[in-house]
């Protein structure tokens, strides 16, 4: 463990698997508290607040629905009550609906419309119930994805959409914060070994996505996590605005 974080308190939604909880450790390997939000297993993010205070620093986890927007400032509220400060928030949590065409006959509104819902609105509402509780020199990270920027293949207009409005929202969040020395940017990975992109991919990646990576494999999540950790750390201060790509050249 280094000291790099240590005094601070961090925030990542969607912490009980795959990418938030790697993210989760690896702010907690710096020194930092960490609380993570869960939705549905209290089991899973109970067994990441175990493995957070093996690490030395203080944990929570926090039931809330990302879905619902109102549930943004009871959770900001709650972890502030608990820790006594909020530095880092990371804005992971996200679902990936199986996309068809636009065009396509069956094409299911309903799962896209929620999916927009929990990977925009969910984030907006976070970060404008963080906002006026995050310390000076806070840190904002949201995780986007390659999607945002560069659309490969078809059925994904409605995902991409999702992350690349997350683009736009974080340079503007950077404007309106920078004053406070709070920083916004955005990762995009590209494809990672998570429950979601295994829902949308399959078990295994097949070759025609991994032939449109220059380095041709998938990110790890430590990859990933890693440059979350920095961007939440003090040489990350001078940095805002911007959006990072950890994909393997994909788009290139």
């Amino acid at each position: 463990m280094t000291a790099a974080l240590k005094g601070k308190v961090a925030l990542v939604t969607g912490g009980s698997r795959g990418l938030g909880a790697a993210t989760a450790l690896a702010l907690a390997d710096q020194g930092a508290d960490v609380a993570i939000s869960y939705v549905a297993s209290k089991e899973k993010a109970d067994a990441v607040v175990a493995q957070l205070q093996a690490k030395g620093v203080r944990a929570l986890a926090v039931r809330s629905d990302q879905a619902d927007t109102a549930a943004a400032k009871p959770l900001v509220d709650q972890v502030v009550e608990h820790f006594g400060r909020l530095d880092i928030l990371v804005n992971n949590a996200a679902i990936a609906v199986q996309g068809k065409p636009v065009d396509a006959p069956d094409l299911d509104t309903a799962s896209l419309d929620r999916q927009w819902q929990v990977n925009v609105l969910g984030p907006v509402a976070l970060t404008r119930a963080a906002a006026p509780r995050l310390a000076e020199g806070g840190r904002i990270v949201y995780i986007g994805s390659r999607l945002g920027t560069v659309v490969p293949w078809a059925g994904a207009a409605d995902y991409a959409g999702t992350k690349a409005a997350l683009i736009g929202y974080a340079k503007g969040v950077a404007r309106d914060l920078g004053g406070r020395n709070i920083t916004a940017n955005v990762i995009q990975p590209g494809v990672m070994p998570t429950d979601m992109s295994a829902e949308v991919l399959g078990d295994t990646v097949p070759d025609a996505v991994l032939d449109q990576h220059p380095i041709r494999r998938i990110a790890t999540l430590e990859e990933v996590a890693a440059l979350a950790c920095f961007l939440a750390g003090p040489q990350g201060g001078y940095i805002t605005g911007e959006t990072i790509s950890v994909s393997g050249g994909i788009g290139v």
